[in-house]
């Protein structure tokens, strides 16, 4: 039969142990990049117009990586202190997968991405045309081809690290912390 404990400061001070709190962390982590990943995103996009869209990414994806990283190296962190033999293998880069996964895509694509967002905006106003309209400049298609292969690789990045962390959460259901 399964212990019951009777709640008291001290049973509920007792949840505040690494484990519990490295749990509350995954959560928050995983939730939040499904949402961002899979839902807000497409909802945002097809009830804002493109600029607005635009805006909004700018604003919320610099709180979302930024996040995601501290959240990530608190997880990492944690993940050390319960398991100190991982430090022998820290060269390993699959140990800090998800960790590495949004690092590169803020420090590299995010900004890229926003700046180059933001350049295509400027020349859209400049010559009076959207960037998708026949007939815009070849500044403009260079724009274009620039932000598609940086939006590609940072969504792309972003993926990797909601199927790592969807590994990892199926590894700790499984085996424990």
């Amino acid at each position: 039969m399964a212990h019951v404990e009777v709640l008291s400061l001290t049973s509920l001070l007792g949840t505040l142990s690494p484990k519990g709190v490295y749990i509350l962390g995954y959560g928050w982590l995983y939730g939040m990049s499904v949402w961002v990943s899979f839902f807000g995103g497409i909802i945002a996009l097809r009830a804002l117009p493109r600029y607005q869209f635009g805006a909004l990414q700018h604003k919320t994806f610099p709180v979302y990586f930024s996040s995601s990283i501290g959240l990530s190296s608190a997880l990492l962190g944690l993940w050390v202190y319960a398991h100190p033999g991982l430090l022998a293998n820290i060269t390993s880069p699959l140990r800090a997968d998800v960790a590495q996964a949004y690092v590169l895509g803020t420090v590299i694509f995010l900004q890229s991405c926003n700046h180059t967002m933001f350049q295509r905006h400027k020349l859209e106003k400049e010559e009076g045309k959207n960037y998708n309209e026949p007939g815009v400049s070849a500044q403009m298609r260079a724009l274009n081809a620039k932000f598609g292969m940086l939006h590609g690789i940072s969504s792309l990045a972003n993926l990797v690290a909601v199927i790592a962390l969807t590994f990892h959460g199926l590894w700790i259901g499984s085996y424990g912390l």
